[in-house]
């Protein structure tokens, strides 16, 4: 299970995808892609229409157990393991699910709890799965992905970028039960761009990606990753996931 989190507007999204795309040209493996962030912009990027969020499924729930007509807990976990396996989209052997907004803490965490665990069961069926997080730390500090096994932090060139990567580092060691992390530089002009950066050493450095105007002609005319030829970003981000995955 890869989950892939950086800071707003590194392209985090744009990286996900493009692993997604990889992982799905061997048609023998199946690919679960999640859309942790509550913009679902991985569906964009797919080309997916998500109709259906697990948030809308938990707020469906938690309406019902206001009105006294949930059931008892057996009956709760049956109809959440229906209705997101109903949310699930799938395509050949790729299959997709948005999250939409993230849970709130304290507030019906047994719903929360149940879901975390119907989606971590799902995920055991497929043989990848890549999680476009959230911006930021936020799902690292709720722990929404603690089954996660490797963890690509993406920033661009900027200090900014590079620290906020360095952070969610940080609380991932403790929030997230990862084999392996690594930090994909973003949105480079040229390789010499790289040596020009003071990249923190605690960060497992795996590649950098270059600007690339397919990726961006696809993203601003709003196309399907899945659609494009490949460029020299796939192949700089497959280069990154090899590494990643190298020593697992």
């Amino acid at each position: 299970m890869i989950a892939v989190c950086g800071k707003g507007g590194v392209g985090k999204t744009s990286i996900s995808a493009a692993m997604v795309k990889i992982l799905t040209r061997d048609r023998q493996k199946r690919v679960l892609a999640i859309d942790a962030d509550p913009a679902v912009g991985l569906a964009s990027a797919l080309g997916i229409a998500a109709e259906k969020t697990v948030d809308d499924i938990r707020n469906n729930l938690i309406q019902r157990l206001g009105q006294g007509k949930a059931g008892d807990r057996q009956s709760v976990v049956s109809r959440l393991d229906y209705e997101v396996l109903e949310a699930l989209i799938e395509h050949g052997n790729l299959a997709f699910l948005a999250i939409g907004r993230p849970e709130k803490e304290g507030c019906y965490c047994q719903v929360n709890h149940i879901l975390k665990d119907i989606i971590a069961s799902m995920a055991n069926h497929f043989d990848f799965v890549v999680i476009d997080g959230e911006a930021g730390i936020e799902q690292v500090n709720r722990r929404v992905m603690e089954k996660v096994s490797h963890l690509v932090l993406v920033a661009d060139p900027s200090t900014k970028a590079l620290r906020v990567a360095q952070t969610i580092q940080q609380v991932a060691r403790e929030a997230v039960n990862y084999r392996r992390s690594g930090l994909i530089i973003n949105r480079c002009q040229n390789g010499k761009e790289i040596e020009d950066i003071a990249i923190p050493e605690t960060l497992q450095y795996l590649g950098w990606v270059p600007e690339d105007d397919v990726i961006r002609i696809c993203d601003i005319e709003g196309r399907s990753i899945l659609k494009i030829p490949d460029c020299a970003a796939l192949g700089a981000v497959e280069n990154c996931l090899l590494t990643l995955m190298a020593s697992s």
